[in-house]
This record gives C-alpha cells, sequence and structure tokens, in this order.
C-alpha cells in the first residue's frame, strides 16, 4: 500500500507549526512498556437479525449475524500512539444473498441481497501522531465520518463497516473551526470488495454558535481500474445546519446544502449534476419534526449525482433501494418526526421519492415517481454498555420507469449491542 502525501496536506501541517504551541494536556506514557499496558482496549458485540420481503424473488432473506471486534489504542508515547482493532462478521445462517465482494453465489440469487458476507479482518489499524497543537495525524486503516454522513461515512448500519487506507490530518486550533484533510488509495466497503483509488478529502467546518455550523468541502475520487475510471468525480460544496432556541422548549431546525459534481481526472466528461439539500422543522422538549427536500439531479446524458463513500443508507429510505442513484436523479421529499417515550428514543421518516428528469420522456417509462417509503425506528439503552434497537422499512413502488424496477420491499431489523 503507497502513501502520497499531497501538497494541501504538506501546506496544512507547515501552517500548524506555525501556530503558538499550545499546552499539551495528552497524558503521555514514559516507557514503551507504559504505553502498550496502559492502554484501552475496545470491545463491541453485535448480534442481529434482518428479514426482507421483496417483490420477484421466491424466497424471504433471513439473516442471522454476529459482528465481533475487539480492539487496543496505546496510551501515547512521544505522542505516538497505535489503535489496532481486529473483527469478525459471523453468519448463523446462509438464507440471503450476501454480496460478498460484489458477486454473490449463483445459489443465493433467489434470496434478496442482505449485505453481510462473512469476513474476519482488522477493522482500523493505524499509527496517530498528535504532536501539533489541537491536531491528530493518523496513518493506516481508518474509518471516517463527516458532517451528516452524506459524502463520507463508515455505513455503520452494516456488520462489516466501510474504512479506508491512507493518512488524514485533523486540526481544531483555529477558534470554532475544525479542518479535516486526507488522502486515501483504498477502500474497503461493506461487501468486502477493496477498491484501488486516489480519494483527495478536504472539509472545513466553522461553527457559529454550539448548534449551527457552516461547512465547505472538496471531495476528488479518481477510481483505479478501467470498469472504474469513468465513475471519477470531483464534488465541492456548501452545507449550513443547526437550530436555534426560541425559549425553553422551543427551537426552530434548519437545513440548506449545495454541491456541484463533475467528472475528474478519467471520469465521464458527461458527469455534470448539482445537489441540493433544504429543510426545516420545529422542535419542542424532546420531540421534533420537520420536512426536508433532497435532490441528487440526472442529466440529459444518462449521468447522475453519486456519493459512493457515504453512508447511503441513512438516505432516499433505509430499505436501501436507492443506494446508486438511477441515471433520471432523485428528488426526495421527506417528513421526519422523533421524540423519546419511558427512555426510549423513537424515528420516523415518510419519504415521497420521484426521479430529477420525468422517466417518461426519455423511455420507456410511465412517469416520474419512483414510490414511497415509510420507515420506523425505536432505540433502547439498557444499561451504559448494553443497548437495544427495533427498525421497520416497507417500500411501495409507483410508476415504472425505464431502468431496472424498483419493486416492492419490506425490511425488518432486530439489533441487540454490547460496546465496552
Amino acid at each position: 500500500m503507497r502513501y502520497k502525501l499531497k501538497s494541501y496536506i504538506f501546506s496544512a501541517l507547515i501552517a500548524m507549526y506555525a501556530l503558538p504551541a499550545l499546552a499539551d494536556d495528552i497524558e503521555q506514557a514514559t516507557s514503551l512498556k507504559e504505553a502498550i499496558t496502559e492502554g484501552k482496549p475496545t470491545i463491541n458485540l453485535r448480534l442481529r437479525y434482518e428479514n426482507v420481503n421483496q417483490d420477484g424473488k421466491t424466497e424471504t432473506g433471513e439473516a442471522f449475524t454476529l459482528r465481533s471486534l475487539i480492539g487496543w489504542k496505546t496510551k501515547p508515547f512521544h505522542n505516538f500512539s497505535v489503535n489496532a482493532e481486529i473483527y469478525g462478521l459471523s453468519p448463523l445462517n446462509d438464507d440471503y444473498n450476501d454480496l460478498k465482494k460484489g458477486s454473490p453465489l449463483a445459489s443465493r440469487t433467489k434470496y434478496p441481497v442482505i449485505a453481510d458476507p462473512e469476513d474476519y479482518d482488522f477493522h482500523q489499524l493505524y499509527l496517530e501522531w498528535t504532536g501539533i497543537p489541537d491536531s491528530s495525524i493518523k496513518l493506516g486503516r481508518q474509518g471516517m465520518i463527516l458532517d451528516n454522513w452524506r459524502y463520507v461515512g463508515d455505513v455503520r448500519f452494516r456488520q462489516n463497516w466501510q474504512v479506508f487506507n491512507g493518512i488524514s490530518f485533523v486540526n481544531k486550533s483555529l477558534h470554532n473551526t475544525t479542518v479535516s484533510l486526507a488522502h486515501y488509495e483504498q477502500v474497503k466497503q461493506i461487501t468486502t470488495k477493496i477498491e484501488n483509488a486516489n480519494i483527495e478529502i478536504a472539509n472545513v467546518k466553522y461553527s457559529f454558535t454550539p448548534t449551527t455550523s457552516l461547512v465547505g468541502y472538496g471531495y476528488l475520487i479518481d477510481w483505479d481500474g478501467n470498469a472504474q475510471k469513468v465513475k471519477s468525480n470531483q464534488t465541492y460544496g456548501l452545507r449550513l445546519d443547526g437550530s436555534q432556541k426560541l425559549d425553553d422548549n422551543w427551537k426552530v431546525l434548519y437545513t440548506a446544502e449545495y454541491a456541484k459534481q463533475d467528472d475528474y481526472k478519467d471520469g465521464s466528461k458527461l458527469i455534470d449534476n448539482d445537489y441540493y439539500r433544504v429543510g426545516a422543522g420545529a422542535g419542542y422538549g424532546d420531540w421534533f419534526l420537520r420536512l426536508d427536500q433532497e435532490k441528487l439531479s440526472g442529466n440529459r446524458d444518462g449521468k447522475s449525482f453519486q456519493t459512493p463513500l457515504g453512508t447511503n443508507h441513512l438516505f432516499q429510505g433505509w430499505a436501501d433501494v436507492f443506494l446508486v442513484t438511477p441515471n433520471e436523479g432523485i428528488e426526495d421529499t421527506i417528513l421526519i418526526a422523533g421524540g423519546k417515550v419511558m427512555d426510549a428514543t423513537i424515528k420516523a421518516e415518510y419519504h415521497f421519492i420521484n426521479s430529477d428528469r420525468n422517466f417518461a420522456k426519455v423511455g420507456g417509462g410511465t412517469g416520474d415517481s419512483y414510490g414511497k417509503e415509510f420507515d420506523l425506528g425505536v432505540y433502547y439503552k439498557f444499561t451504559k454498555q448494553i443497548s437495544g434497537s427495533l427498525e421497520y422499512a416497507n417500500f411501495k413502488e409507483d410508476d415504472k420507469y425505464n431502468g431496472a424496477r424498483k419493486t416492492d420491499i419490506e425490511k425488518f431489523w432486530v439489533t441487540a449491542i454490547y460496546a465496552f
């Protein structure tokens, strides 16, 4: 694995070195032995049952899986520490299409996809250096989450999480500002497939208040391999997100975001798309209600706005019908509500999912409505270490369009987690 430290990271490091030195409040080990023996463990066990009924499939998909993770992070020694985590995903049955490395077994295609293939590997394995005030540099395999997980996330809803191989730099020395930069050369996806790429990440977040922030970002993805190169793209955008208290009970919620996506390196010159999300709502005590609209555009050349490194499970419905944006694009109007009942957290979403371009006019379709989806989740923390959840998703197709059919699908999850 090769790591090319890009010029923008060098520039950032030089700039941060020039900042006035701040007191190092991170307790350091006095010896290598102490660094190892006084480190911190990580233990995470997640047991899940997932049930999927999908029109067009002759069998119901059912997956019992156990994800087991154990890790150890050393105490800093001369500002260096090592974080090593190993995990295993153990299927307890085989009645589902696990999409292993993107190529499922022929015998499993009669089942709906439940993308939790068996795997045993390092989850994270990186060297971290904190020698620059209010900064962290990580080299190796690592997870990364930015903003609302739309463009960069670890897809942790699935049992195999997405991780990156490369180098990242995060600095918080500027007032109310977080600067995140990274160069990654591989991404291990939830199917366990490893894709080679040159991925450049730049994200600058400024917090006006503790609850409102403005983010500027740029994400450049240069995929390797002939089949992937044409998908290479660059995305630049701005995101305003936050809330404002009106009194001790009421607050207003708001989001406004815009991004532009074009071709990059060997990417198709036809990539030319826009993204926006706007939303507003109100919160009262532990409850909230909001209305959002998100658009990932499609263009006349059959290219659409894509977010290949994001946690796409969180968008366009939890049934995962639209993990890849159709050629005609998506315009999703979402009613979102949530709150607490007897210490249980509840969240519900209702999606009206349409195309950006009318696929009846593009050819072969009957309208511009993909369908509607209802999602419901109940989450409960039994103890500090033990939590559980029940989740449900139901997508109903509306009009038929000229791409692959988005058939009716219903999913149900029961999850138990032990974390230490």
